[in-house]
């Protein structure tokens, strides 16, 4: 049987919520991934070159909540409204 061959996305940032972990990971490149920072609930992936590769929330939606507070109400509702 054939495998059907897919190109692999190269637009960045690329968005993926892991809705059972709560997680949010933002890919801003493919480059490899040499080691990570992290600081609360927010982990760095940087290249060897110090570059960011991958961020990722983590409680995103208790982020989102906590940070869409202090947001103007104009990007609350372009961003946050789903209805």
């Amino acid at each position: 049987m054939k495998q059907k061959q897919t190109k692999k996305n190269t637009h960045f940032p690329q968005f993926t919520y892991e809705k059972e972990d709560d997680i949010l990971m933002i890919e801003l490149n493919n480059k490899k991934i040499d080691y990570a920072e992290q600081t609360g609930d927010l982990i760095v992936h940087f290249s060897p070159k110090r570059e960011a590769i991958l961020l990722e929330i983590l409680d995103a939606s208790h982020f989102f909540a906590q940070e869409s507070k202090v947001l103007p109400k104009e990007i609350k509702q372009k961003f946050f409204s789903f209805s």
